[in-house]
């Protein structure tokens, strides 16, 4: 019998070719955990906004693993130690650092799966492939979780100068056809060095650093935060919180298992792998399949949102820099009781409120650390002269208020 190459190569439209570094990624590719994420949106329902917005966890988890073996090389080349055993827990984390994304990846975080995060899902699915793999991710996972006796490693996996927001911010601008977040990875990365374990960027590449931390603020402001694609969203939410109200009424839902199972799960309810097995069968078709059928459901709700969702005839919504007056919102909904003759209780699915934050730079997160020409080491913020990249650091909290227009 013929032996497969494990040495495969994917075509990226951002980097090129990206190959797989050796028969353990290939493998890790290959499982059915990580192929789920051909099928988990990158970006939640941006794509109402930015049509080209169609790309996958799978897209972003490859080109971060491209990027990651960028700074390895150029670590090595000024000398920093990074073993062969490192390297494929490096590259072995930052491919499956997201894999526990749920459907439409940050839209429903802790919705469909109460009370977890995709980061603990995606060490629990970590941990399994580990024993799937005899083993062989334990450093991976030590490094993931930040107990790896380096704590540089850990950074180039989840700092605030990482390799997995390095691929997404240039990758999703790509896709939505945006040019703010269009920023040069490949400097970046040339800059990186190391200092008493830490990660840092040189001097001369502070101006690369700004960049960065602008594409962050411009990407989630434009693109991620989008009033529209943000109103999409919050439909997304409150179609799967009726479902669940319904369910739990006794209501005919339909659905794939895996959908029904998570919309029954009570939050207390404990993981093991059983519980991973389910969640790794599911995924956005699910969810679309759902919508596409709730349309049609008795319950005027469910299927009023997702007519809505569908056929992209969205809710009306404001940001303001002010909170939102609640007696207007409370007009609002006593109009559309009239209106569309449906309880207070219905009609608040169709008229709320809520609030988004966006902080491009957390002071007291791993800040991000500038190695100068002397060999001091400080924080970008105090190198910076640019009085803007100051801002970055302070969060900045708009208001929304989202209604159909028949409730003015």
């Amino acid at each position: 019998m013929a032996q497969t190459n494990k040495l495969k190569f994917f075509n990226d439209p951002i980097y090129g070719f990206i190959g797989t570094p050796n028969e353990l990624i290939f493998n890790l590719i290959e499982h059915p955990y990580f192929q789920r994420l051909r099928r988990i949106s990158q970006m939640g329902m941006s794509f109402l906004v930015y049509p080209g917005a169609h790309h996958t966890r799978f897209h972003h988890a490859l080109g971060s693993m491209h990027l990651m073996t960028k700074a390895i090389e150029i670590l090595r080349w000024k000398k920093i130690e990074v073993t062969p055993n490192e390297e494929t827990g490096l590259l072995c984390a930052i491919l499956l650092h997201d894999i526990g994304h749920g459907p439409f990846s940050h839209a429903l975080e802790g919705i469909v799966l109460e009370g977890l995060n995709h980061e603990e899902m995606s060490l629990e699915f970590m941990e399994e492939l580990n024993k799937e793999f005899d083993g062989k991710l334990q450093t991976a996972i030590s490094i993931f979780k930040g107990e790896y006796p380096k704590p540089f490693l850990n950074q180039l996996v989840s700092s605030q100068l990482d390799m997995d927001r390095l691929d997404y911010l240039k990758r999703d601008s790509f896709y939505a056809g945006v040019t703010e977040g269009n920023i040069n990875s490949e400097r970046l990365i040339s800059m990186l060095n190391v200092v008493d374990g830490d990660l840092v960027v040189e001097e001369k590449g502070i101006y690369a650093v700004e960049k960065f931390l602008m594409a962050r603020r411009f990407m989630y402001w434009q693109v991620y935060l989008h009033k529209t694609g943000l109103m999409a969203e919050q439909l997304l939410v409150r179609i799967m919180q009726r479902a669940k109200k319904l369910l739990g009424e006794g209501n005919n839902i339909a659905g794939s298992e895996s959908l029904i199972y998570f919309l029954r799960r009570e939050e207390s309810e404990s993981t093991g792998s059983e519980f991973l097995e389910k969640f790794s069968q599911l995924d956005d078709v699910d969810i679309l399949g759902a919508i596409k059928a709730w349309q049609f459901h008795e319950d005027y709700v469910l299927s009023r949102m997702c007519k809505m969702l569908l056929n992209r005839e969205l809710l009306h919504i404001k940001i303001k820099k002010r909170p939102v007056d609640l007696n207007k919102l409370k007009t609002k909904i006593e109009n559309l009781v009239h209106v569309e003759g449906i309880s207070e209780e219905e009609a608040s699915y169709f008229v709320f409120h809520g609030e988004v934050t966006n902080k491009a730079y957390h002071e007291n997160r791993q800040k991000i650390k500038i190695l100068k020409k002397n060999g001091g080491v400080t924080d970008v913020l105090k190198e910076s002269d640019q009085l803007s990249l100051k801002a970055l650091s302070k969060t900045v909290t708009k208001y929304f208020s989202c209604y159909p227009k028949n409730a003015v």
